[in-house]
C-alpha cells in the first residue's frame, strides 16, 4: 500500500508541474507571435509612409 501511495504522489507532482510548463510555454509563444505581428504592422505602415500613400 505504501508503494501505491508513493507512485500516486509522484504522478500527481509530475502532472501538476507539467500543466505549469505548458501554460508558461503557451504564453511565451503567444508573446513572440504578438511581437512579430506588431513588427509586420509597423513595417507596412512605414512602407506606406515612404511610398506616399494617401491616408484619406
Amino acid at each position: 500500500m505504501k508503494n501505491l501511495l508513493l507512485i500516486k504522489n509522484i504522478y500527481l507532482e509530475a502532472f501538476k508541474n507539467l500543466g505549469n510548463a505548458i501554460v508558461k510555454n503557451y504564453f511565451k509563444v503567444f508573446s513572440w507571435f504578438c511581437f512579430v505581428s506588431f513588427l509586420i504592422v509597423l513595417y507596412a505602415f512605414i512602407f506606406r509612409l515612404a511610398t506616399g500613400f494617401a491616408f484619406d
